[in-house]
């Protein structure tokens, strides 16, 4: 005789919570549970010992009346298995899972593309506005009247008046406010249109070539910026690329000319300039037919002034044939 082979015994049917709730209804726990026989192991015997084995090993007869208990007691199964409605061994009820199948994982989350934005989720109620800027608080700064600040001004208090004007925008782009330059007492009063390049880096009137030539016509006629004439510009900033002045600018800086005109007293005045002349003497008429004759300008005080109207140094430096009317110009204002 060889050794068994031996063979694991069946484990008993696997059933879910539930199933096993109605088999304990039942009274049926214990026997659908029961682990299922350990299998005979297999023997491999001789000729000789066969007979005897036989004989001991013949299984004893079941009665008619055994197998009708056996059937009493085991459970009505009907056609597709299912006892009572209870589902057999192993079978879940409708809609759950078989038992012993793992759950199923959600879906697992996108993760966002590199490089792609952000998207903020936020709760609550939605956010207010901003709100928007008040298009009155961003304007530019309140432009104070000149005419009033300067009323009762010394040439001192004036001059400092000029430096720190905000009246009209050329002061954004300025460098040096040009007030003027001159002898005191003033005989000759020359004013000019604006300052241009030099003048604004230098802060002086009448400076570079221009300046020169008029320094040289004064001096032909016996006059002096270091004596006996006061030089001044109807426009106290440079325009920005030397471009000629706009009405609102010359009349936002002319209350400067006029208080200095009042505190010099001079005895003449000479106009370089259309602009300037058109300016000092309220006219639009052309340069060539205001040069050449005598005006008169009457101040706020009630004095009358001499002015004379004359070619500006720097259109006489482009037009150099200019320069024999503006020699007579400075004739006439001489023989005053």
């Amino acid at each position: 005789m060889t050794a068994p082979n031996a063979a694991p015994a069946s484990p008993a049917p696997r059933v879910n919570p539930l199933q096993r709730l109605w088999l304990r209804e039942l009274g049926m726990e214990r026997l659908w549970l029961r682990p299922a026989p350990a299998p005979v192991p297999q023997v491999v015997v001789s000729k000789e010992d066969s007979a005897a084995i036989g004989q001991a090993s013949s299984p004893p007869s079941v009665t008619a009346g055994a197998a009708a208990q056996i059937a009493a007691a085991a459970p009505a199964v009907s056609a597709d298995g299912i006892q009572g409605g209870m589902p057999p061994a192993g079978m879940p009820p409708a809609g759950m899972p078989p038992a012993g199948t793992p759950p199923v994982a959600p879906p697992p989350a996108v993760a966002p593309r590199a490089g792609s934005p952000a998207v903020a989720v936020r709760s609550g109620p939605p956010p207010r506005p901003a709100p928007k800027a008040d298009p009155a608080s961003d304007t530019a700064p309140v432009r104070a009247p000149v005419g009033e600040a300067v009323k009762n001004a010394t040439l001192d208090e004036l001059r400092e008046q000029v430096v720190a004007c905000t009246a009209c925008g050329l002061c954004e782009g300025r460098r040096h406010a040009v007030f003027g330059h001159g002898g005191q007492p003033t005989r000759w009063l020359v004013v000019g249109e604006a300052p241009g390049e030099q003048e604004d880096r230098q802060g002086q009137p009448f400076v570079g070539r221009s300046g020169q030539l008029l320094d040289a016509m004064l001096s032909a006629v016996g006059m002096s910026r270091e004596r006996d004439v006061f030089i001044a510009n109807v426009i106290k900033c440079r325009p920005p690329g030397n471009r000629n002045p706009k009405p609102e600018e010359i009349a936002a800086c002319s209350p400067y000319l006029m208080r200095q005109i009042a505190l010099l007293q001079p005895e003449r005045i000479l106009v370089l300039g259309r602009f300037a002349a058109q300016a000092l003497l309220g006219t639009d008429a052309t340069i060539g037919s205001l040069r050449g004759r005598i005006h008169q300008m009457k101040t706020d005080e009630g004095r009358e002034i001499p002015v004379i109207v004359s070619y500006h140094p720097a259109y006489l430096l482009r037009s150099p044939a200019e320069k024999a009317r503006a020699w007579q110009d400075l004739k006439l204002a001489a023989r005053m």
